[in-house]
Formats: structure tokens, sequence, C-alpha cells
């Protein structure tokens, strides 16, 4: 196990900011961690690299316990903390050269693999004050990686990305994870990029680890919302309540909405066009991270 967390807990004065989180990943998946404002996450972040105390519970990677062999620990980890700091006067590749030096041993065949895997060649020797913000996160993400850690722990890493870079941050950490088997943990509010991105996502709220949540199984689950266009939608309401009983139906005409399995849209629409409502279309819309989201925090706001 890359990474194993249990009963983590963070306590300010009388107040719990962590409250019992346990947690475990493996090396090659993308976790994310989402939750509302003041949820705990770049809380949890902290303690996980040994940049905060904990008030109780463990923390181990690849077996090591930063908190008791913090140095130790960090050969195995790279950490990017929301916007990298960089030497804005120097090049980025003579930056690489500096932060790399803080690992002996890191040979001149690392610098360049590294430079190819963010995609920097063409622009590595350019002052980084010259650089994009996709630019330095690339860079920022190269410093944390030129060790070759098994573990990418990244706070908020898209603040302030336009879509595109957005887009090649997710490209560039989905090789990483898929690829090169690095264990990737990841905050962000972007829900619609986290369910891009990530293999699992654990939600926080209030402190506590409210579920887990592979994206994979969210995705392909059966049930979907499914919204029936139709001519009399408040005949179609006190249809389906009677065939359909312990559903939530709700009507927004000219639909009516239900959360069912596709196989039993072909009998629903049947029945109801047998009662005389006419069927004009039918949309099926999976449930997205959002609505797990929603349905786990009980609507609490990002």
């Amino acid at each position: 196990m890359l990474l194993q967390i249990r009963e983590l807990t963070k306590r300010i004065g009388p107040k719990t900011i962590v409250d019992g989180v346990t947690l475990s990943m493996d090396k090659g998946e993308i976790l994310g961690l989402l939750g509302p404002n003041g949820a705990g996450k770049t809380t949890t972040i902290r303690m996980i690299v040994g940049l905060m105390a904990r008030s109780g519970g463990q923390v181990q990677i690849e077996g090591i316990d930063p908190q008791e062999q913090f140095e130790q620990a960090m050969k195995h980890v790279g950490v990017i903390v929301e916007n990298p700091d960089l030497y804005k006067y120097l090049s980025g590749y003579d930056n690489l050269i500096h932060f790399s030096r803080m690992t002996p041993g890191i040979p001149e065949g690392r610098i360049r693999e590294i430079i190819a895997l963010v995609g920097l060649e063409d622009r590595i020797h350019e002052k980084v004050a010259a650089y994009s913000l996709g630019m330095r996160q690339r860079l920022g993400l190269a410093v944390a990686l030129v060790h070759k850690p098994s573990l990418l722990v990244l706070d908020e890493p898209t603040n302030g990305l336009d879509p595109a870079g957005i887009r090649q941050l997710r490209s560039h950490l989905k090789q990483l994870a898929h690829e090169e088997g690095v264990g990737i943990m990841i905050s962000s509010h972007l829900m619609s990029e986290m369910e891009q991105m990530c293999d699992r996502v654990a939600i926080l709220q209030r402190g506590k680890l409210v579920g887990v949540q592979k994206v994979g199984e969210m995705r392909d689950g059966d049930e979907a919302l499914v919204e029936f266009e139709v001519d009399q939608p408040d005949l179609a309401v006190q249809l389906l309540q009677t065939i359909m009983t312990g559903h939530e139906i709700k009507a927004d005409p000219p639909t009516v909405q239900l959360r069912l399995s596709k196989a039993s849209i072909p009998e629903i629409s049947r029945r109801l066009m047998e009662a005389g409502i006419q069927v004009y279309g039918v949309n099926v819309r999976k449930p997205t991270l959002e609505d797990k989201f929603m349905e786990m925090t009980g609507g609490e706001a990002q």
C-alpha cells in the first residue's frame, strides 16, 4: 500500500478541523479530495506530507511515518501546494537543476527525461518570468517529480489556469499515474475536472470522511435520471406514482423525471402510451460527480 491514513485528526483549541479520517491509496491511481470550503482538505494534505503536526492518528507513506522519519518519508513524496515556488529570474532549466541538488545522486539523464515528460523542451532555457501560469505549473510538476517520488500530492493545482492549461495538466497527471505508476492525491473545487481526472474521490465534510466513490462505477451504474417528454405531465405523474411506488417523481413540464434502470424505459414508455399519454422523447442522464457530491453532503455548497 502506497499511502495509509488511520484515524487522522487535527484539533486547534476546542475546534476539530479533521476528525478521524481513515483512507488508503495504491500506486498508479489518482485519488481526489473533495469537500466544501472548510471541510479539512488542505489540513489533511499538510498532515500527510508532514507540514503540519497531527493531533492523533497515523500516516504511513511506503510504510514510513513522516512525523517520525520526515526525510526518509519525503524521499517518496512530491508536493505542490497551489502555485509552485520558483525562482523567476532563473531559467526553467536552472530552477530544475537547483531543486534537483536537494536530493543527491539525480543523474543528468533524469533531468532531460522529466523535461520531456512535462513538455517543456522548447522553453526550458527561458527565464521563468516569461512563462505563462500553465508553464510554471508544468515546471513545478517537474521539480516535484525529478527525484522519482512514488506519491505526488497536489493541493488546488488548477487555480488560475485557463481551460487549455487545465487540460494539459490533466493529461500529464493521467500519464504519470497510469503509465509511470505514480500515486497522485489531488484536491480541487472543479468537480467536472475531478470527474475526468480521478479514479476515486474521497468526500470530506466538516472534517469527516463521508464517503469514497469510484468514478468508473458511478459512471457505469445501471440507474440514471430519466426524463420523459410528454403531452400531459400531470397525468403522467399520477400514473407513474401508481406503477413506480417508492420512486420520487418530479414534473417539470413538458417533462416528468424519475430515477430508474435503462432496462425499465421501454416498459414505462409503453404504459404511458397505453394510458393515452403521448411520449415525444426520452432523455437519459447519468449521475455526475456533482450529483453524488450534493447527495453525500446534503447539498452543502463548495
